[in-house]
């Protein structure tokens, strides 16, 4: 038996913001001659393309498609206009180029503009800026990089800071600091937004010293920077290390002729309060309202996370309820550290009353919010109230996901109510959500503890139907199961099932099946199996010490 155990076995050792397009096409194209009802019918071109229509003709079904969001069907009528030599209005083809692009086909955005090139239109730079736009978005570059080189008029600013902006994202600073120099010799002149992507990038990459260099030759170009590149420089000083510098950059600010904003005050406030200088942070609140400068919410929410984090709830519940004298009204991210904080000193009953405050006050608590309070209250053993919460999400328009059932499941399972823990199984599923390795482990826990070792089986064997790998949890509870039902036979069989899966056996695994030979009154077999597991390292001599007493 010693040999069958022992054969399977294996051991083993705040950033810039992005800017929204300078261009969009919402006002109305002029309506053509025909009603669109008459050009296309029933999702298709009403008996196919007119070979003999006029250019505006086949202009006006393609705008009619792009409107109707029939965006394939308006390639193909352009395609069978190029065919046909005739010329495509390029506000229409710049809406199907930018619908493509929101979709990710850029190949299809790309052959759009083909046509119009190859037709002998002109397209203009917001036509380019769009595709290049769409190639970023879905993070090919390199193609963005292509349609700059085969533009047919002058990028703009807009044209570099894109490509600018996707390179920085990718790590790929010095390829766009080419691109800079690039723009420069095409006489294109870099704006705010260009130079405060590259010092954002550089205060990553290079350090904040390195992104000073760029904003003096900022300065020298006489672009001068506004408050988001020295928060920018604010946000790399602090992450550095160098608070004291980064306060006094903010008290310089002024002179620089540039006021900081809240988001300015913010970068410094959360530093403050994660270096535990909490006297500094309401000292920094107090001066940023006598500035005038008013606070936000996400102001006050730094703060009372610090205060929740560091166990002083009486302080956050303060500030909390000052939010609304600077006209501040708290949400979710407001409540949820209090909620943590309460049911972290196993406060459950402040826990729910904040949470019906939160409520009555018009503030409805997220899926994060009950995810936490139902952890708390099965650690706490009040699993029929987690039920209860449970079953109230729907009602207050909250759906529960994977890891909200999960919890429920696992503290029903653990207080031996499977039967329930099973229903909840069920509910998820008709909902539409897929159980994962968690939800199974906790199911077939449960069952093995209750004895219901074949329904642990069932359950278990399900889950690998469903395409889930068992781990390690899950082999050790119907292990466990199985010993304790004296069938360590089948417990041994299911070890060699679990390397032979590729699942390492852990020291626990180990420990039930020498405990469940034990229990059979295989004594003998169980201290042989113990020394030599022990002699290869797989148990602790510890261990062995305390089974060898037990046995």
């Amino acid at each position: 038996m010693v040999d069958a155990i022992l054969k399977p076995e294996v051991i083993g050792g705040n950033g810039v913001a992005r800017w929204e397009e300078q261009h969009s096409f919402n006002g109305k194209f002029p309506n053509g001659s025909k009603n669109s009802n008459e050009i296309v019918s029933n999702g298709s071109i009403s008996g196919g393309y007119c070979g003999n229509m006029d250019d505006s003709e086949s202009n006006e079904v393609v705008r009619r498609l792009v409107r109707n969001g029939q965006l394939p069907e308006a390639l193909t009528v352009l395609e069978n206009m190029a065919g046909n030599g005739e010329m495509p209005d390029i506000i229409p083809c710049t809406s199907l180029i930018r619908g493509f692009c929101k979709m990710g086909q850029t190949k299809k955005a790309t052959k759009v503009l083909e046509i119009i090139e190859g037709s002998g239109a002109v397209p203009d730079v917001i036509t380019y800026n769009i595709l290049i736009s769409g190639y970023c978005k879905s993070g090919e570059v390199e193609n963005a990089l292509k349609v700059l080189d085969r533009m047919s008029c002058a990028p703009d600013v807009v044209t570099y800071n894109t490509i600018l902006r996707s390179l920085c994202d990718k790590g790929r600073l010095k390829q766009a600091m080419d691109v800079l120099d690039y723009m420069l010799h095409k006489e294109c002149f870099p704006d705010v937004i260009t130079y405060t992507i590259l010092i954002e990038a550089t205060c990553k990459e290079s350090g904040v010293a390195e992104a000073m260099k760029l904003l003096d030759e900022m300065r020298t170009r006489g672009c001068k920077p506004d408050v988001v590149t020295y928060n920018v420089l604010i946000n790399g000083i602090c992450k550095e290390g160098r608070l004291e510098e980064a306060i006094k950059f903010l008290n310089d600010m002024g002179s620089y002729g540039c006021q900081p904003n809240v988001i300015t005050h913010n970068i410094i406030l959360r530093s403050l309060c994660s270096t535990g200088r909490w006297m500094d942070a309401e000292k920094l609140l107090a001066d940023m309202v006598e500035k005038g400068c008013g606070p936000s919410v996400v102001t006050f929410n730094i703060l009372i996370n610090f205060l929740c984090r560091k166990g002083l709830l009486g302080r956050a519940i303060n500030i909390l309820e000052k939010m609304p004298d600077y006209g501040c009204t708290p949400n979710s991210l407001s409540y949820n550290p209090l909620l943590h904080g309460f049911c972290k000193e196993k406060k459950m009953e402040r826990a729910i009353e904040y949470l019906d405050i939160m409520v009555s006050r018009g503030c409805y608590p997220d899926i994060v919010t009950y995810n936490t309070l139902l952890t708390a209250l099965c650690k706490n053993g009040k699993v029929d109230v987690a039920v209860d919460v449970l079953r109230e999400l729907g009602n207050k328009g909250c759906s529960p996901v994977l890891i909200t059932y999960n919890t429920v499941i696992d503290g029903l399972a653990k207080i031996g109510d499977t039967k329930q823990a099973i229903e909840l199984l069920d509910e998820m599923l008709a909902r539409g959500l897929h159980p994962d390795v968690i939800t199974y482990s906790s199911l077939v826990a449960g069952l093995s503890r209750e004895g219901k070792v074949d329904e642990a089986i069932n359950f278990f064997s399900e889950m690998e139907d469903r395409g889930i790998k068992p781990n390690a949890i899950t082999y050790n509870s119907l292990i466990l199961g199985l010993c304790k039902a004296h069938k360590t036979a089948s417990a041994i069989d299911v070890l060699a099932y679990m390397v032979s899966r590729g699942c390492i056996p852990t020291e626990a695994t180990y420990n039930i099946l020498i405990e469940g030979l034990a229990h059979e009154g295989e004594v003998k077999e169980a201290l042989t199996l113990l020394n030599e597991l022990c002699s290869r390292g797989v148990v602790k001599r510890s261990t062995t010490q305390h089974a060898s007493v037990q046995m």
